[in-house]
């Protein structure tokens, strides 16, 4: 489960992408790890998105003060040579 096809159209649409991601079961690669149930990954999923809040309440207010006038014409010029968009 990775991101990289959303990365890479939002890259040639021009688009800023980020994601979070955080797991909410190591059963899969950690040996003495219990056994995944579904209420431990709806509690681990709960204390995911209260994390994930707080991600963002933090880092919005920090973007939005952050100049991206070079990062916008960069991508205005990534998009406009995009094979997604019409030559024409």
């Amino acid at each position: 489960m990775t991101t990289v096809p959303e990365v890479v159209l939002a890259k040639e649409a021009g688009l800023c992408y980020a994601s979070i991601a955080m797991a909410t079961d190591y059963d899969c690669w950690k040996e003495h790890e219990e056994a995944v149930c579904v209420d431990n990954v709806m509690k681990t999923m709960k204390e995911n998105a209260n994390k994930a809040s707080s991600i963002l309440l933090t880092a919005i207010p920090q973007i939005s003060q952050m100049d991206w006038a070079q990062t916008m014409k960069t991508l205005k010029s990534v998009a406009q040579s995009s094979i997604m968009v019409p030559k024409h």
